[in-house]
């Protein structure tokens, strides 16, 4: 493992959830931003990259990650653009159910704008990368490609590449163009994070098994599966499931939580199974809280990293 600096790629946005009498909090939310500022917590050096407008609330946002602990030099500004907004829903489970507003967010042209090189070579000097599929999602072709070349170029350099599929079928046209972009960054990437769900839902693979047999025959040989309440699957076989069934409050950002969890432990030089059993008490605590990135209380396990 190349230290504990991370770079991760993505999409950072508005976030409005709304409470019991019919009201909005506003906060932040996005996949590889919820990891990353977990990442932070735990005591990992954290660069995001990802781009935002001159606006009042791109401002607010860059201005609350700084203070969560990120490095955000590799972050870009679209003076056309602004920042993505999604609304979040729960239903009386926890579960939650997402609308958005992101077609014209800045984050889609960040391999685009000025400076996209340095940003790109920020992220190269680092030595460790994070991103997912919804990173690849948002791009348009063009920005994909250099994505996943990017990762590449950090791989062979024999630095750490993580790619999770987090898959959502509103963001692409149809679920083959889903799993051709997956299996293109998976083919990049030495630590794979699957979700035995979206991989169902993409293409049918029904079983922990079929999907890490998948993701290992494409080169990335550390795949961690994960399976929601029971756990996950770890390199081997082995499955390594929370300490307790839970009634999550908010399933919102449990498998980010869960990835923070594992990396930010595999950097330090844990092993697989050692961060595996962090990662599902981050994402436990997580999903009895409300939001994607709960603020931290008595109860945080963010000392298990350091």
């Amino acid at each position: 493992m190349p230290g504990r600096r991370i770079a991760l790629i993505g999409e950072g946005m508005v976030e409005l959830r709304q409470a019991a009498d019919g009201s909005c909090r506003v906060g932040h939310g996005g996949d590889t931003l919820n990891t990353a500022i977990h990442m932070a917590r735990l005591g990992c050096e954290v660069a995001y990259a990802t781009a935002l407008g001159d606006d009042p609330f791109s401002r607010q946002l860059h201005t609350a990650w700084a203070e969560e602990g990120l490095d955000c030099s590799a972050i870009l500004t679209d003076p056309s653009r602004g920042a993505g907004l999604y609304a979040i829903t729960l239903d009386a489970a926890g579960e939650r159910s997402f609308t958005y507003w992101r077609s014209d967010s800045a984050a889609r042209q960040l391999f685009a704008l000025p400076g996209s090189g340095e940003m790109a070579e920020t992220v190269r000097r680092v030595g460790a990368l994070a991103f997912s599929l919804i990173s690849l999602a948002i791009l348009p072709g063009q920005g994909r490609e250099a994505l996943v070349s990017l990762a590449r170029s950090i791989r062979e350099a024999g630095g750490l590449v993580a790619f999770d599929g987090n898959y959502r079928p509103g963001l692409w046209e149809d679920a083959e163009t889903a799993a051709y972009w997956r299996d293109r960054a998976i083919a990049v990437s030495s630590i794979g994070l699957p979700t035995l769900e979206d991989e169902v839902a993409m293409t049918g693979q029904a079983t922990p098994e079929e999907v890490a047999h998948h993701w290992e025959s494409l080169g990335c040989g550390e795949t961690v599966v994960k399976m929601g309440s029971l756990g996950c699957r770890l390199p081997g076989g082995e499955m390594v499931a929370p300490l307790t069934r839970l009634c999550p409050v908010d399933t919102s950002g449990a498998g980010d939580a869960f990835n923070a969890g594992y990396l930010a432990a595999r950097l330090n030089g844990e092993s697989p199974a050692d961060a595996a059993r962090k990662a599902n008490a981050l994402a436990a605590w997580t999903i009895m809280r409300p939001g994607a990135i709960p603020a931290r209380d008595a109860d945080a396990p963010y000392r298990i990293a350091n």
